[in-house]
C-alpha cells in the first residue's frame, strides 16, 4: 500500500514537473514571437521615417505638386486626404455604430440576422478595389459626376461601414451582462442604457474600430484612383466636392510609378514618411482621452 502511495507521488510530482517545463517554454515562445514581432515593426517604422522625416520642410507639405520640375509639395493630396477622411468618418461611424448596437441589442436570434452578420463579416473582407469599382458604377456612370472627392468618400465610407459594424457589435457584446441588468434594476429604459452603460463602458473597443477604420482610409489607394482620380485641382485648400481628390497615398503610388520629375524618389520617401507620422498620429491623438479617462477612474 505504502509503495502504491508513493509510486502515486512520484508520478504526480513528475507530471508537474513536466507541466511546469512546457509552462516555461510556451511562455519563451511567446514573449519571443511578441519581441520579434515588435522588432520588426519598429524596423520596418525607423527604415521609412529615417529617410524621409529629417529631410522634411514646410515648403513640401504645404507646397502645390510639379508634373516636371524638381522640388514640388503635397499640399493638395495631404488636404484631399484628410477632408476624405473627415467624411467618410462622419458617414461610417454613425451607421457602423447603429448597425452594430442594432444587431448587438435589438436584432432577433433567427437565420435572417444570422445570414445578415455573415453578410457584414463577408463584406469587412473584401478587397478595396471592389468598392473602388462599386464606386465607379454609382458615382461615374450612374450619377455622372466624374471622379470627384464626393465620390472618394462615400466610397471609402462603404468599405469602412462593414468594419466599424463588427466592431461596434462585438465591443456591445463584451460589455458584462451583470451592469445592463443593474440599469434595467434602477429603472433605466433601454435606450438609456445603451447611452449611458453599454457605449461608455465599450469605449475602448469602439475608439479601436475608429483608429483602424481612420488609418485604413488615410492610406487607402485603390479605391481613390478608380473613384476620385489621380490629380488635384492645383488648389491647397479646395472645398468642392466634385473636384478631383487625388490623395497621399494616390500621389505616392503616382510619383513611384508615373512621374518624370527628377526628385521621384525624394519626394516618395518623404510622402512615405509623413503617410506613417499622420497614421501613427492618429493612433496616439485617439487614445489621449482614454488614457485620461483611464487615470481619472483609479
Amino acid at each position: 500500500m505504502r509503495n502504491a502511495i508513493g509510486s502515486a507521488r512520484r508520478s504526480f510530482a513528475s507530471g508537474r514537473s513536466v507541466n511546469a517545463f512546457n509552462n516555461r517554454l510556451f511562455t519563451v515562445f511567446v514573449w519571443s514571437a511578441s519581441a520579434a514581432m515588435v522588432l520588426f515593426i519598429l524596423g520596418l517604422l525607423y527604415l521609412i521615417l529615417q529617410k524621409g522625416l529629417p529631410s522634411l520642410t514646410w515648403d513640401f507639405i504645404f507646397g502645390l505638386p510639379s508634373e516636371i520640375e524638381e522640388g514640388g509639395g503635397i499640399g493638395p493630396a495631404l488636404f484631399n486626404s484628410f477632408y476624405m477622411l473627415l467624411i467618410s468618418l462622419f458617414i461610417a461611424v454613425p451607421l457602423g455604430m447603429a448597425a452594430g448596437i442594432y444587431l448587438a441589442e435589438f436584432a432577433p436570434d433567427n437565420k435572417l440576422i444570422g445570414f445578415v452578420r455573415i453578410c457584414v463579416e463577408g463584406l469587412a473582407s473584401v478587397p478595396s478595389i471592389i468598392f473602388g469599382l462599386f464606386g465607379i458604377a454609382l458615382f461615374v456612370e450612374m450619377f455622372q459626376v466624374g471622379l470627384t472627392i464626393l465620390g472618394g468618400a462615400v466610397s471609402l465610407a462603404f468599405l469602412n461601414l462593414p468594419v466599424m459594424t463588427r466592431v461596434t457589435e462585438e465591443s456591445i457584446r463584451a460589455v458584462p451582462g451583470e451592469l445592463k441588468q443593474a440599469s434595467f434594476a434602477l429603472g433605466a429604459t433601454h435606450l438609456q442604457t445603451i447611452r449611458r452603460v453599454l457605449v461608455p463602458t465599450a469605449i475602448n473597443g469602439l475608439v479601436t474600430g475608429i483608429c483602424l477604420i481612420a488609418g485604413r482610409a488615410f492610406g487607402e489607394s485603390a479605391v481613390i484612383i478608380l473613384t476620385a482620380g489621380v490629380t488635384t485641382s492645383g488648389e491647397m485648400w479646395d472645398f468642392n466636392l466634385l473636384s478631383p481628390g487625388e490623395t497621399l497615398a494616390v500621389h505616392l503610388w503616382y510619383v513611384q510609378s508615373e512621374a518624370i520629375v527628377p526628385d521621384a524618389v525624394e519626394i516618395s520617401d518623404k510622402a512615405a514618411a509623413v503617410l506613417v507620422f499622420v497614421i501613427l498620429l492618429f493612433n496616439v491623438l485617439f487614445r489621449i482621452p482614454l488614457w485620461i479617462k483611464d487615470r481619472k477612474s483609479r
